[in-house]
């Protein structure tokens, strides 16, 4: 079965952003004056084979430590977005 996730990567709380706070100054220049706190991520999408979601997992929380994600400044989220049928179960 193939699994398909979400790693959303964020940098951690309390450090600065330039590139979000970059977004926020320009945003009330185009006509939302309501939105603070702006913080810039990535955004990665996999899909990985597995036997199970709970083993897909698994590897795709090493991938996000280990590469995706530079854990002395960067927090992470993984999302399970679906169940993708691999070829042979169709």
């Amino acid at each position: 079965m193939k699994y398909r996730f979400e790693v959303i990567v964020s940098l951690k709380e309390g450090l600065l952003d330039p590139q979000g706070k970059a977004v926020q100054d320009a945003l009330p220049t185009l006509g939302w004056h309501n939105v603070s706190e702006v913080r810039v991520g990535k955004h990665i999408e996999v899909l990985v084979e597995s036997e199970s979601r709970i083993e897909a997992r698994a590897q795709v929380e090493k991938m996000a430590r280990t590469f995706l994600s530079n854990p002395v400044i960067e927090d992470f989220v993984i999302l399970v977005a679906d169940t993708v049928p691999s070829e042979g179960t169709r």
